[in-house]
């Protein structure tokens, strides 16, 4: 496959292994990987290995390189110990095309053997964007300055009779007025006057589409033909030019970025980099007993079985092949166990690790040591309002120490109880904060426990609540 870029056509996989020297190794991965999961150390190792033999593969000659197939990942753990978050930092850490997906949604009651290649196509909708949005950036300027000749053409109209007849004396003042307009137009002076501008018609459908089982590539078809038919018509409409750069940009930015380019790079992204993370893998597990659910779970995995295994979807940007898309399964495995799956869909999942629940000092590094710590969450959000915030080691164990023994004696939800136990003793300070600006608040132990004191004497309170 080739693309055109910059002027030139390449092959797409020279394009792929332009980037391959500045690729994170697997140790700079796990190190990226611990700025926002704490712990679960075999299952970053993991993905960051799987990852790197992508990368590997690219290097092979094409013909080996087809025969080798992704080592695709089963995470075995209870809930909120991190695995959708180990894998959408994967994805962002790549910019590969990533798509969370519950295995629970194709046994809804009504939609047996739902059509679970509506997957791939919504991973090829989600490459197309990021694809789209990396052209947009590389034509801003040039969109921008279209726009600004626009804009200036609509405020001072050229006159041909001053373009043929005139003299240079009066071609020059036009120049100078037409300067002087550019200079507002960029200070932003002009921005709330009025224009009028030419835009494209958006007819709303007289019915709606409802897409189910694979027609959903119908739906949408039919949906971009209906402007075709009513001939892509456009009205003049007078707003102020703070609006009018939006929406002639926005018709620049389409009519400068080639859909085409954009599409086949797309599918080359979601082909050779996508990851899709099969969640709740584990309501699936079952064999077939004859009635009953386990009839639609084990027909579900037959459903997924050849996606996984590779096979060919058809799309409406173009057949995509999945036989190298990275799929990391999760589940907790409670009741069932993976051996419960079908024996085919077992051997696509070679490797599995298992996450292991998470304790108080782990706890106390999630509220404190990642990038995106709940701590620094609630600092940052109150400083808004003119609240210093500050929390005393002693009232982030006793808050870590509190949503522990919350998961021991209630459900076990992991670093998600840190949400509802850091809520609950924020929650006044919160409500107060337009009322304390420029005040300095410390949190300590104690007032972490008189926050939560009633709610933990309680048990069954503790249990709606906490």
């Amino acid at each position: 496959m080739t693309v055109e870029l910059e002027g030139k056509v390449i092959k797409t996989e020279d394009l792929i292994s332009r980037d391959m020297n500045n690729e994170l190794t697997p140790q700079e991965i796990v190190a990226e990987l611990d700025k926002y999961i704490i712990g679960q150390k075999a299952a970053k190792k993991a993905v960051a290995i799987a990852l790197r033999n992508r990368f590997r593969r690219r290097k092979l000659p094409p013909e080996l390189a087809d025969e080798i197939s992704p080592k695709n990942i089963l995470m075995i753990g209870p809930t909120g110990v991190g695995k959708t978050e180990i894998s959408r930092r994967l994805a962002k850490l790549t910019s590969s095309p990533f798509l969370k997906i519950e295995a629970s949604r194709f046994t809804e009651v009504g939609y047996v053997g739902r059509d679970v290649e509506s997957m791939i196509r919504d991973l090829v909708r989600i490459a197309v964007d990021m694809v789209k949005q990396e052209k947009v950036k590389e034509i801003e300027a040039k969109a921008k300055a279209n726009v600004e000749e626009k804009i200036l053409d609509i405020l001072l109209p050229h006159n041909r009779r001053r373009d043929t007849g005139s003299t240079p004396e009066d071609q020059k003042r036009f120049q100078e007025t037409r300067e002087k307009l550019r200079r507002q137009l960029r200070a932003g002076l002009l921005d709330e006057r009025f224009i009028e501008i030419e835009v494209k018609e958006k007819p709303v459908p007289p019915f709606e589409f409802i897409s189910t089982n694979g027609f959903e590539e119908i739906g949408i078809q039919i949906q971009e033909i209906i402007p075709g038919f009513l001939g892509g018509r456009t009205k003049k409409r007078r707003v102020k030019i703070k609006e009018a750069r939006e929406i002639l940009l926005e018709d620049e930015e389409k009519r400068l970025v080639d859909m085409d380019q954009v599409a086949k790079l797309a599918i080359e992204r979601v082909e050779q980099s996508g990851i899709i993370f099969l969640d709740e893998l584990d309501k699936i597990a079952g064999r077939e007993s004859g009635v009953g659910p386990d009839v639609s779970r084990e027909g579900v995995q037959r459903d997924l079985l050849p996606i996984i295994e590779g096979t060919t979807v058809s799309t409406r940007f173009g057949l995509v092949r999945t036989d190298h898309i990275l799929f990391i399964a999760a589940g907790a495995f409670h009741v069932t166990k993976p051996s419960d799956l079908i024996p085919e869909l077992q051997g696509r999942f070679p490797i599995r690790v298992e996450l292991t629940p998470l304790n108080k000092d782990d706890f106390v590094r999630i509220l404190t040591e990642t990038e995106n710590a709940l701590i620094k969450q609630y600092k940052a959000l109150l400083a808004t309002e003119g609240v210093q915030i500050e929390f005393t080691p002693e009232a982030i164990e006793e808050i870590a120490a509190i949503a522990e023994k919350v998961n021991e004696e209630s459900e076990n939800i992991g670093a998600r109880r840190l949400h509802t136990v850091m809520e609950k003793v924020m929650e006044d300070i919160s409500f107060e904060a337009p009322n304390l600006a420029n005040k300095k608040i410390v949190i300590t132990r104690e007032y972490v426990q008189k926050q939560l004191s009633e709610i933990l004497k309680d048990q069954d309170l503790r249990k709606f609540i906490l």
